[in-house]
């Protein structure tokens, strides 16, 4: 009687495409390409995963078709100087799709490029299934209902990382599950203070601040020098301070570093250790992102500050009519404030210094995070998020070459 340990060897590998793009779709998708190749493993399963993301999701065991992390970006005018790079990333891409049709097509958030490339699977590879992982927060900032059906429309699966989110999309039709949101994978044990500390060589009695303000280069135009010029105000209120500063991507190297020298704040760049710079900081000076939600789930208080190119800002307010009660990922959780929001024109200096010198001093202050910090987590999800999702994403492949002509017996 045939077991599940001979379809590798009578099938060729399961394949399977990720796309992503930026450094935080390389970030989760690493974590899914791990889970993924776990999964088959205890399946019998011989798996191969090709992937458009970056180092993270190589070194997790995916062959690169290409590195998409340095062309992201957020806005109508950021976008176009990544418009001749994204062209050709997508033809390399329609080349490999017409060389190698995978058994399943997965992407995650990178809604522009994703949205193009399905609809060319749709239009010349219509039997290939996709599954749409991590989906675009359509459900908190979308201008029109023609995106978010088209998003539908292009994914045979969606499986969603917030509760609101599986909801948006379950009313436009989509097959959605939701697992938990993949960072209580991550951070199931996160850091220690004191040993991160003892790692960066800082005293356990110090005050330190960490600044995450870039994972694109257009951050490092409108968000870096406003953080700087924060920090700036902090050291003059609190002379012994120390900021660290993670460096995100080293295409940003030199950016930053001369930034720093331009300021006057004592402060020094961590490389490939970010977690610990977190788990060391009494306060975290944060870009919006997914990022919040590690450093929620590392217990350290945060201020989150975001600012775009100002026209794209006012187009985006004055005609597009965004306006939104909140855009960190801790925030719109629980739709409610846990973490201080500080978005385009109410990101200033003034502003953003009187809430940090608030939350590292007044301890009542930072107990009131902690406390939303804990009720986060509570609706975070259990441990064993990635392998969830890589399961089921496993199982609907082989389900798909079961139903293909020449499908492999089982």
């Amino acid at each position: 009687m045939e077991n599940s340990r001979d379809r590798s060897v009578q099938c060729p590998p399961l394949h399977i495409l990720v796309s992503t793009g930026e450094v935080s779709g390389d970030l989760q998708g690493s974590y899914l390409v791990q889970a993924l190749h776990r999964q088959a493993n205890a399946l019998g399963v011989s798996l191969e995963v090709s992937a458009l993301g970056g180092n993270r999701m190589a070194t997790a065991g995916a062959k690169l078709i290409g590195d998409t992390t340095p062309i992201g970006s957020v806005g109508l005018l950021e976008a176009l100087p990544h418009a001749i790079p994204s062209f050709l990333m997508q033809r390399r891409t329609h080349q490999f799709l017409r060389e190698t049709q995978p058994d399943l097509l997965v992407f995650i958030d990178y809604m522009v490029s994703n949205l193009s490339l399905g609809k060319f699977l749709q239009k010349h590879f219509p039997s290939v299934p996709t599954a749409y992982y991590i989906a675009p927060q359509q459900w908190v900032w979308a201008f029109n209902q023609k995106d978010t059906q088209a998003l539908v429309d292009i994914s045979d699966r969606m499986v969603a990382v917030f509760p609101q989110e599986a909801e948006y999309y379950r009313r436009y039709g989509a097959d959605v599950s939701y697992f938990g949101h993949p960072l209580v994978d991550k951070l199931e044990s996160p850091p220690e203070r004191a040993v991160a500390r003892q790692k960066l060589g800082i005293a356990p009695d110090a005050q330190v601040v960490t600044l995450l303000p870039a994972s694109r280069y257009q951050e490092v135009n409108y968000i870096l020098p406003l953080m700087l010029s924060v920090a700036e105000q902090i050291q003059r209120s609190q002379p012994q301070v120390e900021f660290l500063i993670p460096l995100s991507m080293n295409q940003l190297r030199s950016r930053i570093e001369a930034a720093i020298a331009r300021s006057s704040i004592n402060a020094r760049l961590i490389d490939n250790d970010s977690l610990q710079a977190i788990a060391a900081a009494d306060l975290v000076l944060n870009k919006s992102g997914t990022v919040n939600l590690e450093v929620a789930l590392m217990n350290v208080p945060q201020i989150v500050i975001y600012r775009l190119n100002p026209i794209t800002a006012r187009v985006a307010y004055y005609l597009l009519n965004f306006k939104v009660d909140f855009v960190s990922p801790v925030n719109l959780f629980l739709n409610e404030q846990i973490v201080p929001e500080f978005i385009q024109w109410e990101a200033t200096v003034e502003s953003i210094t009187a809430a940090s010198l608030r939350l590292l001093e007044d301890t009542d202050a930072r107990q009131a995070m902690l406390v939303g910090y804990g009720k986060l987590r509570e609706r975070m999800g259990q441990p064993g998020v990635c392998d969830r999702v890589a399961a089921h994403l496993l199982d609907f492949a082989l389900q798909h070459r079961q139903l293909l002509p020449a499908a492999c017996s089982r």
